[in-house]
């Protein structure tokens, strides 16, 4: 039996309440798995009523609580009803939230955590010094070597898995802050990702920085000054990895099985193919935590949020992820 999957609420003004609600009614009937969910018991309340879903939600009173579903909230008050998108009061309580439920697993009171979407521009307006969650939660552990990877499937059951090397960083700034540690970095991460999932192999692909991975230094030198020593390190490391490759071929031979994982130089780089072959059920998963950290892969969505209509396809997925991980480091 898996023990308790932490859910984060996020951003109480977007569409993170309603996913994470929709994801447990289709999920609690699966196993045994129980859900602590770290928010406003008000809202969740309200919001289980609302979408009729009915599900068993107890409010956490102590260790001794009873249900599967388990309430608690690190505010003092209740949040006010009906706030604006973005509101101040919604970014503080996601910041509240997360570093909640990141300290009760690094407590050994949680084995994942599962984080709804925040805004990271409310998050900043609140007063907030804030890059990410995936950041938030490295400098909280204190964690030095982590990576994002994000991951899914198509329809056919064929998985694109991806690490990054670098995340929220400008175009301009890419050739510097793409360096042959992290490089390695990311390579190794995937590595072990592969790993952790109980995958048969864990051949790693290297995307190259330039159109055609720099043309032999024709079109940029990265490949041959960075990202080239990189692989070839971890190959003498013993690491199955290959590269650097031209990114506009790499994730077609990922996508039909060539590779289980692929390491990207930068954000679009990487969920451009993942989010055209998994754009409703990508999952964000943080390698180097010491604490399992998975989450959907999308943002706040104002637009929707309240109307009923979110896709909780991608929490689903962040949840099973979580689950798996946990039950292999039990």
């Amino acid at each position: 039996m898996t023990g308790w999957i932490g859910i984060s609420l996020g951003d109480v003004t977007g569409i993170g309440p309603e996913v994470t609600l929709k994801a447990l009614a289709a999920e609690l009937p699966a196993d045994d798995t129980r859900y602590f969910l770290l928010g406003d018991e008000r809202l969740l309340r309200e919001l289980n009523a609302r979408l009729a879903l009915g599900l068993p939600l107890q409010p956490q009173r102590g260790p001794e609580s009873g249900g599967r579903i388990r309430v608690a909230d690190a505010l003092a008050a209740p949040l006010p009803a009906n706030l604006s998108p973005g509101a101040p009061e919604a970014a503080n309580a996601a910041i509240a939230w997360l570093e909640d439920g990141a300290k009760r697993c690094l407590r050994g009171e949680l084995d994942a955590l599962v984080t709804a979407p925040v805004n990271k521009e409310a998050i900043i307006r609140a007063g907030h010094a804030f890059v990410g969650q995936t950041e938030f939660l490295s400098q909280l552990s204190g964690a030095k070597r982590t990576a994002m990877m994000l991951l899914g499937q198509d329809e056919r059951g064929r998985w694109l898995r991806v690490a990054l090397v670098t995340t929220h960083v400008s175009i301009r700034q890419l050739p510097q802050r793409i360096t042959q540690p992290k490089v390695e970095q990311a390579v190794e991460l995937a590595t072990y990702a592969c790993r952790d999932l109980g995958l048969p192999r864990a051949r790693v692909a290297v995307c190259g920085l330039n159109p055609h991975a720099g043309e032999g230094g024709q079109m940029g030198d990265e490949e041959l000054l960075t990202v080239g020593p990189a692989v070839q390190t971890a190959k003498a490391r013993g690491l199955d990895v290959v590269g650097p490759l031209s990114a506009d071929v790499v994730f077609h031979y990922a996508l039909r099985g060539d590779y289980d994982a692929v390491v990207a130089m930068y954000h679009d780089q990487g969920l451009a193919p993942l989010k055209t072959v998994a754009f409703d059920t990508g999952v964000n998963w943080t390698l180097g935590l010491p604490l399992i950290r998975t989450s959907p892969d999308h943002g706040t969505a104002y637009d929707i949020a309240g109307r009923g209509i979110a896709n909780p396809s991608s929490m689903i997925a962040a949840i099973r992820l979580a689950k798996q991980l946990a039950r292999r480091h039990s």
